[in-house]
């Protein structure tokens, strides 16, 4: 019997198989590198948005007339509590990396440091609401930044807007 077709068949079969693994294997990663980015980009825009969304409404409420001073805080500290900051700060401790994670995080408190001063009375657009929100919006765009970086997405060339004017303040322009 000739060994040599039937060993020549067997290596092109073994050939066949691993290499068809082997592509299948790198078309699953790809799909996967695919699948994590996708998910980090719902996450990140979830994020973006509900932080955006918190920062209106706190300043909106601040600006509103409350019948007391607690009546304003208790608006102001239910408004974030409501907002689902948290749990979107949650998914991002759960998925993104940890420049990311850290950037939110400095977000959340900075949004957290703008509903105190707003529940202590704070003025809007006075001294210390300015550089609370100046404040914020360097942490937003260091935020914004990383997250692009993480993303594979490029640099921006312009700002998304201007620091103080994230809240509407034309004051800030």
């Amino acid at each position: 019997m000739d060994w040599l077709p039937l060993l020549s068949t067997l290596a092109g079969a073994a050939i066949g198989i691993g290499s068809t693994l082997v592509v299948d294997r790198n078309r699953w990663k790809r799909e996967d590198v695919k699948e994590a980015v996708r998910l980090r980009l719902d996450i990140y825009t979830q994020y973006t948005t509900t932080v955006k969304a918190l920062g209106e409404t706190l300043r909106a409420l601040a600006e509103r007339e409350h019948p007391s001073d607690d009546e304003r805080a208790l608006a102001l500290r239910a408004a974030f509590r409501d907002s689902g900051v948290s749990i979107a700060s949650e998914r991002m401790w759960l998925i993104a990396p940890q420049p990311v994670v850290k950037a939110s995080d400095s977000v959340f408190h900075c949004l957290r440091r703008i509903c105190d001063g707003y529940a202590d009375g704070a003025a809007v657009s006075g001294p210390e609401d300015r550089a609370r929100w100046e404040e914020r919006g360097r942490a937003a765009a260091r935020m914004r930044k990383l997250m692009r970086e993480d993303l594979g997405v490029g640099p921006l060339t312009e700002r998304h807007s201007p620091l103080l004017d994230d809240h509407g303040d034309p004051a800030a322009r």
